[in-house]
């Protein structure tokens, strides 16, 4: 597949770009990274150049004539709050399909269709649409669940690895990977001689994690994503590969970096990193919780990062492989201490002490002890089981992933956790009331959000650097999965 215009790349458009994101022309700065030129880079900048100048200028103006404007993909959608939320969802889903088209900008072309989250996510997302497809294998839409893994195949085909989303400045990272889930999920429908098909993808996307590892040594203990441990065992960590500003939030990093005592390039790495995760942001990746010129993600191997590496959808010989890592996880990133499982400070070879939602990966994927599950199960339960679902902190900050916010990607990983080791009991308990939430804030609002205020449900979630975003691709798939759940 050939889009008929190029790729662009925003930060091309230099000056320009600096000056429409630092003096917040648009209220998103995701909003210009989504525009698409009219013109080659060259000419329009030559252009802002030759009439920057004039005493009658005016820089919205001139991204107006220039730009063609990006649309919201679901905002203002609202559907009859009267109505079963589930009847809203299956309604959204047509809403939410989109396929690329070919004018060119920073979108890369897919050659299938896709369900974008909505609002200003105007394009597919690597771990959101795992939890979306959740909801499309119970509305039966199980040719969009094909395609869109088809989608992911191709990003691995052509770049080598799925980026954080289709957009050139997504191109310098990915997101957690959920491509085998995604995969065991189309299995459940389609057969499990399908996985087959797909172990091409399986091995390259897994050597983009593992690149580096060759090159590791005690002289040289990270490299990229592939960190060596104490004892010779190789984990991962979040990386990206640049260390500037993120092009969508250019201006709010800027500022981030120039508050923080550090080198400016070492604060955008670590922020970059985070956006990798997904959980961006969160005090989990702040050493001063409430300070994120302190963040230090590259220096953390996660615990959700390493528990999804899923060695064993491949050949015998990753066999060994998936048994050393579990092994590793169990050495470091289970608190003997503390009695509980969470990220470890490589750097200074210690757990990081930050107590989060995360604590579920080893049930959600089986890594576990019987023991261990019984105790992490008893900590969901006392710290972070609220009124509105899991809590994903216990820290209140103004950043999204910290409380008092909830988030879908959590309640399903909880309670498909708790399910795994047979806490019935608790997982009934996340499901009611993550589900009862969104039902709640439907029959107010006409709308199921992005994200929710787990401690307090009458008030709306927020905090981050964007308000709480309506459609919502992943609470619409965890949703419909919990009210149909059959084990």
């Amino acid at each position: 597949m050939n889009a008929t215009e190029p790729l662009i790349f925003v930060e091309d458009f230099e000056e320009l770009f600096v000056d429409v994101q630092t003096q917040h022309v648009f209220e998103d700065q995701k909003f210009f990274t989504d525009c698409v030129p009219k013109l080659s880079t060259k000419e329009i900048l030559e252009y802002y150049k030759a009439e920057r100048a004039r005493k009658d200028f005016k820089l919205f103006e001139f991204c107006k004539t220039y730009f063609h404007f990006p649309a919201s993909s679901a905002t203002g959608f609202v559907s009859d709050p009267s109505k079963p939320v589930e009847e809203h969802i299956n309604i959204l889903w047509d809403v939410l399909t989109k396929q690329t088209d070919q004018k060119g900008g920073t979108q890369i072309m897919l050659p299938h269709p896709f369900v974008v989250p909505g609002g200003r996510f105007r394009e597919v997302y690597y771990w959101d649409s795992y939890f979306t497809m959740l909801g499309l294998q119970v509305s039966k839409k199980i040719e969009l669940i094909e395609n869109m893994v088809n989608n992911f195949a191709y990003l691995i085909d052509n770049y080598g690895f799925i980026p954080n989303g289709n957009r050139s400045y997504f191109l310098s990272r990915s997101q957690p990977p959920f491509f085998s889930l995604m995969i065991e999920l189309l299995a459940e429908e389609k057969g499990q001689e399908i996985i087959i098909k797909y172990l091409p993808q399986l091995e390259k996307e897994y050597q983009f994690w593992m690149n580096g590892k060759d090159r590791l040594d005690k002289g040289n203990i990270s490299e990229s994503h592939v960190v060596m441990m104490q004892d010779g065992e190789t984990l991962n960590r979040y990386w990206d590969k640049l260390d500037t500003p993120r092009q969508e939030a250019y201006a709010d990093d800027v500022v981030t970096a120039k508050k923080s005592a550090r080198d400016s390039k070492q604060v955008f790495r670590h922020i970059r990193a985070a956006a990798e995760s997904g959980w961006d942001f969160s005090s989990r990746w702040f050493r001063d919780e409430k300070d994120m010129g302190t963040i230090f993600t590259t220096d953390i191997i996660p615990l959700d990062l390493n528990c999804l590496k899923k060695e064993r959808l491949f050949s015998n010989e990753y066999n060994d492989k998936a048994g050393k890592r579990s092994e590793a996880i169990q050495k470091y990133l289970w608190d003997k201490n503390e009695s509980t499982f969470g990220d470890y400070d490589f750097v200074n070879k210690k757990p990081t002490g930050k107590w989060t939602s995360v604590i579920i990966y080893p049930l959600f994927l089986n890594i576990a002890t019987k023991e261990q599950s019984i105790r992490i199960a008893d900590q969901l339960e006392k710290s972070f089981l609220k009124k509105g679902g899991l809590a994903t902190t216990l820290s209140f900050n103004s950043q999204q992933w910290d409380a008092p916010n909830g988030w879908a990607p959590i309640q399903w990983a909880g309670f498909r956790g708790a399910m795994n080791y047979g806490f019935t009991v608790l997982a009934k308990k996340i499901k009611n009331n993550w589900t009862s939430t969104i039902e709640h804030i439907f029959k107010k609002s006409g709308k199921v959000t992005e994200k929710y205020n787990v401690f307090e449900t009458e008030i709306a979630a927020s905090g981050g650097e964007y308000p709480n975003q309506d459609g919502f691709g992943w609470s619409n798939g965890v949703y419909l999965k919990l009210k149909n759940f059959e084990n």
